[in-house]
């Protein structure tokens, strides 16, 4: 069944497992603020398990703002979790300012909570990374209504020594501004000190931003995922429809090649997020948008995916949720 709260939106998310369960990091707030929009303004996270990705156990909010000068003063965004070689559970989530109420103005920093049982989280009251100007748009470049850096998702190589993050980020090259979408890159030893590195894709790929990357594998082939609505594509996508997005990649470090990435399924779904299940199956799951209804703010049960025929596909159950 579908993961809903009767008193709440919820959309974006991300796991982690602990072998045994499943859990379930998502974006909440109350619908008592009356416009879906304001949600992301009021965005806290929050906390379920389950042990077949179906049926799921709400533990209520872990992490939301910090004090009024804080870089997450406004609210806390999307991330990813990772059990680091001491076997503790860290948390690399977005940080949200808005500069003044009611206006768009807004600065995303990378922020860290630590966990020793995914239950109860210590956050950090300082960043640890914020987007570099060497390579990355900022809101003083005047360019676009918001520093984007977020979403980041923290993975290792197997066997390697080195920890990356992929980013929603923005380049500062281009000569269509909104068309600046790109693949932000740190890398770290340790998971605490970070350095931001040149973006892993390139400006001019149609996308304003690339929401939610990850890095997976289905049927041994190797992608990137991202999410872009339709509001969001640029140069020659746009007027197109959006959704979630993947493009084949050779190394998981890249470079990526964004400009030829297919769309996988309309902005229905969006913000979608790869799982492997316990019988092997990848899984593809996202927050359901009920785009024609109005905002739903719910997650969809996990659907199958294949790779066949040089594409990544829905598996047949799962036609309900077209592709271009």
């Amino acid at each position: 069944m579908t993961f809903a709260l009767p008193d709440h939106w919820v959309w974006d998310f991300w796991f982690a497992d602990d072998g045994e369960r499943f859990h379930l990091f998502y974006l909440h707030a109350p619908k008592s603020l009356g416009d879906p929009e304001l949600r992301h303004r009021n965005a806290r996270i929050g906390h379920a398990s389950s042990i077949d990705l179906h049926d799921w156990d709400d533990h209520g909010p872990v992490l939301g703002p910090g004090h009024p000068d804080a870089f997450d003063a406004s609210a806390s965004w999307t991330g990813s979790v990772v059990r680091d070689d001491d076997g503790l559970w860290r948390m690399f989530f977005t940080g949200s300012r808005f500069l003044r109420p009611g206006e768009q103005p807004n600065i995303e920093t990378v922020g860290l909570a630590i966990s020793s049982d995914l239950y109860l989280w210590h956050k950090n009251p300082a960043p640890i990374l914020p987007a570099d100007s060497t390579w990355y748009e900022t809101l003083e470049d005047g360019s676009w209504h918001e520093e984007a850096w977020r979403d980041p998702w923290v993975f290792r190589m197997p066997d390697a020594e080195m920890w990356h993050m992929l980013l929603t980020a923005r380049g500062k090259t281009g000569a269509n501004t909104r068309d600046r979408g790109v693949i932000g890159h740190a890398v770290s030893a340790d998971l605490s000190v970070w350095t931001a590195q040149p973006p892993l894709s390139k400006p001019g790929a149609g996308f304003a931003h690339l929401e939610v990357p990850q890095i997976a594998e289905v049927d041994g082939q190797r992608i990137l995922l991202f999410s872009c609505d339709s509001a969001h594509l640029a140069g020659q996508r746009e007027g197109y429809t959006g959704g979630i997005w993947y493009t084949l990649i050779d190394a998981e470090t890249g470079p990526y090649d964004t400009a030829s990435a297919r769309l996988l399924v309309d902005e229905r779904l969006y913000a979608g997020k790869l799982v492997t299940d316990r019988s092997g199956q990848v899984r593809l799951m996202g927050f359901q948008t009920g785009a024609e209804e109005g905002f739903s703010g719910q997650i969809s049960d996990p659907i199958p995916l294949l790779f066949r025929d040089g594409a990544i596909q829905l598996a047949s159950q799962a036609s309900t949720y077209p592709r271009n």
